[in-house]
């Protein structure tokens, strides 16, 4: 069988001064893992687990030294620790489907970024996000994410569905995940908070948390606002 390739995430910030920083993201295409940078430098003292450890965080510091987020966001952390967050410049990603850009801040940039690293980081918590970043959408409005994340919830339990007819197909599972993930939002919080001058990595975050929980409030209101939708087009047996 031909070995399948990475998948891979290529990202561009372009500077007004014309300065780039480049950032590459490469996913195991089976485990759907990040796969570590050959060249990145040591573990810093933050990334250790039981440096601001996550209140609900399953690790253990005897077989997990060091936070697997944390580890992976080192190096993007201390690339724009002294950076603004509403700095403006053009955000380019390059997939192997297509190409996305956008005149934007660079913290939308940035948290399309560690989206895609912290479901990918094998932390027990965020690992039912990792098909979601298998399909990354860059940028994506919070309705198209809303879409996003619960069409591929529904997707994951009708596979389910297959050996497990008697699960129900209710909402109330996802919801108590992003309750989790919210948890571990605020402790990647806490971390770089003590490492950046800036903003523009902690506000990345911060947009991401303020997401999971739009959408855990969404899904107390019965997703109403993107019902109008589908009213009209349902398929019918």
């Amino acid at each position: 069988m031909e070995k399948q390739s990475p998948f891979r995430f290529h990202y561009q910030f372009q500077f007004e001064d014309d300065n780039t920083i480049n950032y590459h993201i490469a996913l195991n295409p089976k485990t759907l893992s990040l796969i570590p940078d050959e060249h990145r430098h040591k573990p810093q003292d933050w990334t250790r687990l039981n440096y601001k450890q996550c209140s609900n965080c399953p690790l253990d510091i005897d077989s997990h030294p060091f936070c697997p987020i944390a580890v992976n966001i080192m190096e993007l952390v201390e690339t724009f620790k002294d950076v603004l967050s509403y700095h403006n410049c053009k955000v380019v990603c390059e997939t192997e489907d297509r190409t996305y850009s956008k005149n934007t801040s660079i913290m939308e940039g940035l948290s399309a970024i560690f989206g895609v690293i912290m479901a990918t980081s094998d932390c027990p918590i965020m690992n039912f996000l990792k098909p979601m970043a298998r399909f990354h959408l860059p940028f994506s409005s919070v309705e198209e994410s809303t879409v996003r994340t619960t069409s591929m919830y529904l997707l994951g339990q009708y596979f389910r569905y297959k050996d497990l007819p008697d699960i129900k197909m209710d909402f109330k599972p996802l919801e108590n995940h992003y309750a989790q993930v919210r948890l571990v939002n605020e402790g990647i919080i806490k971390r770089i908070s003590s490492v950046s001058k800036q903003d523009a990595d902690k506000n990345a975050i911060v947009t991401l948390h303020s997401l999971s929980l739009f959408l855990s409030m969404e899904i107390d209101y019965s997703l109403s606002s993107l019902e109008y939708i589908f009213t009209a087009h349902y398929i019918k047996e």
